[in-house]
């Protein structure tokens, strides 16, 4: 017994996790999600239940640490961005499939893997940010006119294998095919005002800067601008559109959490599953980052509700996932970045 604790203690110190961590009455998380954005979820949960949240923040690697930490693993949840790398852990097997009826009643079908593997909590779409004096409302209203020529010249866009890009053009194949999908991926690579570069953010300023006349980004980098006094100025100059609004919808993209296999607390992981998607935890998790809710009864916040109604594309996200690789592919076929 001594030996054991032995152990736990200094897996908890090479871990960061205080020892506690490891005893009952706990959840740990490791999370892709800087911990500013958890923490005002992870203090509710508590109130609420007396369990302790101990996260673990990375920008890169956390399947990687799960795979090599294996059974020994003291992560119960894996939070996250992006369809890619919730798939991911999927595709590693470092995921434990869980349905509960809160769960299934709270998450949509084409916001969670079809066998509980992975939920969506949050969505965010990716929108067309349109120059205000120099493109004329309607002037362009879905993602397939961004092939159009007569924008040669006046598009700016982040690198095409940015995991936000990738989806985009997997959900391209899933709806047209991958001959006519990459037809139209050339022809946004030839409309391109400059080589991909930057993040979303940066092709917003762009466009305030004349370099480029529409873009590609995230919903709520936008929220994030306007908070911004540095980059106010340049939110301002454009105007959202939310792309194929008057057919198949929107492109989203999620934030979603996971159980893993090893999960040492499984039931306050649940547990804290099924608080995430309630509307109280909905509207925190929303707001704090200018998304939209995943439980379709929870509405956006009014800053969000502002832009415009979003009526998303009800593409599962599991098909984009499943067509990331050839995504991936067709943006090196047409030679995108470069």
């Amino acid at each position: 017994m001594r030996s054991r604790l032995t152990a736990i203690a200094i897996l908890a110190i090479l871990l960061n996790l205080p020892l506690a961590a490891m005893a009952a009455g706990e959840v740990n998380i490791y999370s892709y999600r800087q911990p500013y954005l958890l923490e005002p979820l992870l203090d509710a949960f508590t109130r609420k239940t007396g369990i302790e949240a101990n996260v673990v923040f990375a920008r890169n690697g956390l399947a990687e640490r799960l795979q090599r930490e294996g059974r020994n693993s003291p992560a119960d949840l894996v939070m996250t961005v992006d369809i890619a790398r919730l798939n991911e852990l999927v595709e590693r097997d470092l995921t434990e499939a869980v349905t509960t009826a809160t769960l299934e009643q709270d998450i949509p079908a084409s916001l969670r893997h079809p066998e509980g593997k992975w939920y969506g909590l949050t969505s965010r779409a990716r929108l067309i940010f349109a120059a205000k004096d120099r493109v004329e409302p309607g002037e362009i209203t879905t993602y397939e006119e961004l092939a159009d020529p007569k924008w040669k010249g006046r598009i700016c866009t982040r690198s095409g294998k940015h995991p936000y890009n990738v989806a985009l053009f997997a959900s391209m194949i899933a709806h047209h095919g991958e001959a006519k999908a990459q037809q139209w991926l050339q022809g946004l690579k030839d409309n391109l005002a400059r080589r991909p570069q930057g993040g979303d953010r940066d092709q917003i300023v762009a466009i305030a800067e004349g370099v480029c006349d529409i873009a590609l980004g995230n919903s709520y980098y936008y929220g994030k601008m306007l908070e911004d006094e540095n980059q106010r100025a340049a939110a301002e100059s454009v105007n959202l559109i939310f792309p194929n609004a008057g057919g198949r919808g929107t492109h989203i993209n999620i934030s979603g959490m996971a159980l893993t296999h090893s999960a040492p607390n499984r039931d306050n992981a649940i547990k804290l599953m099924e608080y995430l998607t309630t509307p109280e935890a909905q509207t925190i998790y929303a707001t704090v980052n200018y998304e939209y809710p995943a439980n379709p009864e929870v509405p956006p916040s009014d800053v969000v509700a502002g832009w415009g109604t979003l009526h998303p594309d009800d593409l599962p996200l599991n098909t984009i996932a499943e067509n990331r690789e050839a995504a991936v592919k067709m943006v090196d076929r047409v030679n995108y970045d470069n």
